[in-house]
């Protein structure tokens, strides 16, 4: 849709989940408020929000004081009465989360306390218990239970939120790369547009945008590639979400079998360190000053080994190996045919921001601005289901205070 003026109240860059959801919350605050929405691809989420694993987390993995602390467990709710709403289908089987030795109990006990703490529906429950939700769960003693977890298509979710925004009268153009900005006047390749106030929602070129207007010059975005093997044989044999007790030190939830929205199964993600910043497959989107960067500061991760990166590397680049990978799925569960994992997914790019000051991954949402833009920076994995909520403190927070 074209827009029909150059000026706007509101000019927000991406149209992923985030840049829809600040859109929608906005429309509710302003009725009459003009908005567009701009992105470089062809469609709404192109990226990480159509291609993400479509699990609506509950909440339990954050600590008290984060945004992620802040916003998953509302998310969780409203997100799931959007799709009801929609009619749009929700795979609402549950998440079992698995210890593999005495340690990791004590690391469950941990997400159980800081999932209470959080308002989370979850509880500790014995393997016994575990096994009558999921016959085939291979844990040690205890696992915890999350029955609010679910499963959405996320794509379906944002295609919906965009029908909905033009119903709004919100101007959506694509295939508009944002350039440079003079004020509050942004370059692009389809021209000039003003606005009032400008929101990035720039994904895996937030810190660009951000820099370019003065903010977020501590970070980086450092590109992840995420993989999902699908299992082809049925999908009978896993019931349910099971994922592994993560490493709280680091944001990522380690190899876990997730149940889509359809009922399949697949394995994943793998959290492998790309080389640039849109490096799904191959040399595609190769850009030679992103290469440059991004090996520059994964040579310092790997040699001052900053949160264990040099491990996390290694251990990530050996899921290349298709075995491996499954092996770390396999340990999961008492049964599943090795042999039935043979569909790789669309790969994915996890736009997770460093902190170049101390050379640690940001944890948290991180949101920069002054009165004339805003700007999301790090809206990692749980930004899905956060949306709703998370969009509607930034209006709050930063345009209606």
């Amino acid at each position: 849709m074209m827009p029909m003026q150059n000026k706007y109240d509101y000019l927000i860059i991406g149209a992923g989940i985030m840049g829809l959801s600040v859109a929608r919350s906005l429309r509710s605050q302003y009725p009459k408020a003009s908005i567009l929405i701009l992105d470089k691809e062809d469609d709404c989420a192109y990226h990480a929000s159509g291609r993400n694993s479509g699990v609506l987390h509950a909440g339990f993995y954050y600590t008290a004081d984060s945004l992620k602390a802040k916003f998953t467990v509302d998310g969780n709710r409203t997100m799931k009465e959007y799709c009801r709403q929609k009619n749009i289908p929700i795979n609402e089987c549950g998440k079992l989360v698995v210890a593999q030795n005495k340690a990791e109990l004590t690391q469950l006990f941990e997400l159980e306390k800081r999932g209470k703490r959080n308002g989370s529906n979850i509880r500790i429950i014995s393997e016994a218990q575990a096994s009558e939700l999921e016959p085939n769960i291979k844990t040690y003693q205890k696992a915890l239970y999350s029955p609010d977890t679910a499963s959405i298509d996320p794509k379906q979710v944002c295609h919906s939120i965009k029908g909905d925004l033009k119903n709004l009268d919100v101007h959506f153009l694509f295939k508009t790369q944002y350039l440079r900005h003079t004020n509050n006047t942004i370059h692009t390749t389809q021209g000039d547009f003003t606005g009032t106030k400008v929101i990035s929602c720039g994904g895996l070129y937030a810190d660009k945008i951000a820099q370019d207007f003065g903010f977020g010059h501590k970070y980086t975005m450092m590109p992840f590639k995420g993989l999902y093997l699908k299992y082809t044989k049925n999908k009978t044999d896993i019931k349910m979400n099971i994922y592994p007790v993560p490493n709280l030190k680091n944001p990522f939830l380690g190899v876990h079998y997730t149940k889509t929205v359809g009922g399949d199964i697949k394995i994943g993600p793998t959290a492998i360190p790309a080389f640039w910043r849109e490096n799904y497959q191959g040399l595609n989107n190769f850009k030679i000053s992103e290469f440059i960067s991004t090996a520059g500061f994964e040579s310092k991760l790997f040699l001052t080994n900053s949160f264990q990166f040099r491990e996390l590397a290694f251990e990530e680049m050996r899921k290349y190996n298709k075995n491996y990978f499954i092996s770390l799925a396999a340990a999961m569960v008492k049964s599943i045919d090795t042999k039935g994992f043979s569909e790789w997914t669309k790969p994915g790019i996890r736009a997770q921001l460093l902190d170049k000051t101390n050379l640690s991954l940001v944890q948290d949402f991180v949101v920069e601005a002054d009165k004339d833009s805003i700007h999301i920076l790090n809206a990692v994995s749980p930004a899905f289901t956060c949306a709703f909520p998370f969009s509607d403190y930034i209006v709050q927070t930063y345009i209606a205070a």
